[in-house]
């Protein structure tokens, strides 16, 4: 017995022990702070115990019995990194910097917090006002500076062009294909024509049929189209038609491997980063108009109140009529005449059928600000416009959606039948967590709105009645955001939880395989089960990393989407110095707030320059109050602002208070 008890306590300090060390990604602020979020509880790291720690670094920490330094957040225990598991990033854009020590480089991520020595011995010393990618030697040792070596000098600071492609190496991608991708492009291509004739038996043919596609204006490869056919009894005959790009590019074949490092394109203010080369993603599987495309399609007969009878998946061959822009598209529908305008016209009156039947089953519309910028022939901004959601982006955007919640639905079915669980890919959004349903209704009745939360749980009819109480007020952008960030992120998984946002229990991504990777796995599994086949131990590992590796990427595509917008704003915002405009606060921090002017464009009006009254942070009601005046500057309140400086390194834009 005693022998037990014993055992017991050194079992348990052995437990103990090992709970003083956690692993995870480490988030590393601007002012050199780490935090580390687990499931055993949140951790603060101080600058003097990061042990070389960078952002997003993959860590080993160690709880501190002592920390240098408190928490400055309840319920944040202190520890220190004891291992750098997975160095995340080793390249780093900036301008190349010199003084008496030698050259080094200025990061433009503001997050690279140590000197980064650079070695320049080996080449021609690049002038000191161009951007660089530099590569970071392995460091271990915090008192030492980390040292690294140009790898590439990308062009003069403040060039556009520079500008773009440093945002691209910033986040991970590179502007060009290597020349061997590119080169199989080609081969791919003339080999495709020569193989053409000989692949349409295979097919279901459809060209008969009306078919076209919708696009933006600006649009250079077209992945999807609609065909239409009615049928004799009144029902609709409807095809999602989507480019079958995997028939081209071989699993494992260079162009394959170089899209499952890239996972997705990336879409820039003045540009695109295609996924694939522009032979394939332009011209050989772009659905073009006038021209035979090979596609994978989704198949309907749906009755006239916009339900599916039938369903069919398979490989086809289609003709698109006509290359509709969503405005041209609008203007038919519009004017009750043109070109397609009945099919067009009836596709639209099902899509609000399918729009109201989702909004009613809970699939949440969150409107969304997008911003087009005018540019002129050096690629500067030179004026902004908000783009228009018309009724054709959203008719596109219901049958892409009925597509993608069909295919996932027969993999929930056929594992049905077989009783057995297929390895799939899965667009899934997880139900908001408590934490960030409280503050987002915290945040609301500061405001004047009322959010319903019932046993730490809110329903999306209590979300859209809310959008749609907003909906044309000045606050509607602010609120809309604000309930955006309170959920969970959007990401690709094999194991399906369903999809909150849309109310959909089964849904993927299956219509854009020319611009996202997971399409592309998508369509191979589809082919792959239609044919009666099974996927091997390997084959199903690998489909999980990748799913993993997408999510990541198409993270670090929309970081860097937001930093070239961010740095267009500040560019023309540069031109316009100690000019006024109206703006909505848009957020409170205790060195200023930020506010949203009429134009898109955000910047800061410093508490600096608040010179009325002291102001401090009440944190519960989301305001700065004067602490003689009790003056308040609050979330969501309108605002007179003049701008009195822009910072296009920092990507910066500051403001001073006109009136309120």
């Amino acid at each position: 017995m005693k022998k037990n008890k014993t055992y017991e306590k050194k079992h348990k300090k052995s437990q103990d022990k090992e709970q003083e060390f956690y692993e995870g990604n480490i988030i590393v602020t601007t002012r050199k702070r780490g935090f580390l979020k687990t499931e055993h509880g949140d951790f603060e790291i101080s600058d003097f115990d990061l042990n070389t720690a960078l952002n997003g670094d993959i860590v080993k920490i160690k709880v501190a019995k002592r920390g240098n330094h408190a928490s400055r957040q309840a319920g944040t225990k202190i520890a220190k990194v004891t291992e750098i598991l997975n160095r995340v990033k080793t390249k780093f854009v900036g301008t190349l910097g010199k003084d008496n020590e030698g050259y080094f480089l200025v990061a433009d991520d503001i997050k690279f917090y140590p000197r980064l020595d650079l070695d320049l011995s080996d080449g021609e010393i690049p002038s000191h006002d161009v951007k660089i990618v530099a590569e970071m030697s392995e460091w271990n040792d915090p008192k030492k500076n980390p040292q690294g070596k140009i790898i590439k000098v990308i062009g003069h600071k403040g060039d556009n062009e520079t500008e773009m492609q440093a945002i691209l190496y910033e986040k991970g991608f590179e502007p060009d294909f290597p020349e061997g991708v590119e080169a199989e492009a080609e081969v791919i291509s003339k080999q495709a024509l020569k193989d053409f004739a000989q692949e349409i038996p295979k097919r279901k043919d459809m060209r008969d049929r009306i078919t076209f596609t919708i696009d933006p204006d600006d649009a250079k490869d077209f992945d999807d189209a609609l065909s239409f056919k009615e049928l004799e009894n009144g029902d609709y005959e409807i095809g999602v038609h989507i480019a079958d790009v995997t028939h081209y590019v071989p699993i494992d074949s260079p162009i394959d491997r170089e899209a499952t490092v890239r996972c997705t394109s990336v879409y820039l203010i003045d540009r695109t980063i295609p996924m694939l080369p522009e032979v394939l993603s332009n011209n050989l599987c772009s659905l073009n108009p006038n021209e035979d495309k090979l596609t994978y399609s989704a198949v309907f007969i749906i009755d006239k109140n916009a339900q599916v009878k039938a369903r069919w998946f398979g490989e086809t061959i289609i003709h698109s009529d006509k290359r509709f822009t969503y405005k041209n598209a609008q203007e038919t529908l519009d004017n009750k005449a043109g070109e397609f305008y009945k099919e067009l016209n009836t596709l639209n009156e099902l899509a609000l059928i399918l729009r109201a039947d989702r909004t009613e089953k809970g699939s949440i519309s969150f409107g969304s600000n997008e911003y087009k910028f005018i540019l002129d022939k050096t690629g500067k901004a030179i004026d902004v416009y908000e783009k228009q959601m018309m009724d054709t982006n959203e008719l596109i955007e219901d049958f892409m959606l009925l597509a993608n919640r069909e295919v996932a639905q027969y993999i929930s079915h056929q594992e049905e039948k077989l009783k057995i669980q297929l390895p799939f890919v899965y667009r899934i959004h997880d139900v908001p967590k408590t934490e960030q349903l409280k503050e987002l209704s915290e945040f609301l009745k500061t405001i004047g709105f009322n959010l319903k939360i019932k046993d730490n749980k809110v329903s999306s009819k209590e979300l859209n009645d809310l959008l749609m109480k907003i909906e044309g007020l000045p606050e509607e952008d602010l609120i809309a955001t604000a309930m955006l960030k309170s959920m969970a992120k959007a990401i690709y998984s094999t194991q399906n939880i369903g999809h909150f946002g849309l109310g959909f229990k089964h849904y993927t991504h299956f219509t854009s395989p020319i611009r996202r990777y997971p399409d592309m796995m998508v369509h191979r599994l589809m082919k792959n089960y239609l044919a009666g086949k099974n996927l091997s131990p390997r084959s199903i590992k690998k489909y999980k990393e990748l799913t993993s590796k997408s999510t990541q990427q198409e993270i670090a595509a929309v970081t860097a989407e937001r930093a070239s917008t961010k740095y267009k704003f500040t560019e023309l915002m540069s031109s316009k110095i100690g000019q006024e405009f109206e703006g909505i606060i848009s957020g409170i921090t205790k060195w200023g707030v930020y506010v949203q002017a009429e134009n898109g464009a955000e910047g800061m009006i410093s508490v600096r320059s608040l010179q009325d009254d002291y102001y401090e942070l009440d944190t519960k009601h989301y305001r700065l109050v004067g602490q003689k005046t009790r003056v308040k500057h609050t979330l969501g309140d309108k605002v007179r602002v003049k701008l009195v400086k822009t910072d296009l390194d920092k990507q910066v834009i500051d403001f001073e208070l006109i009136s309120e």
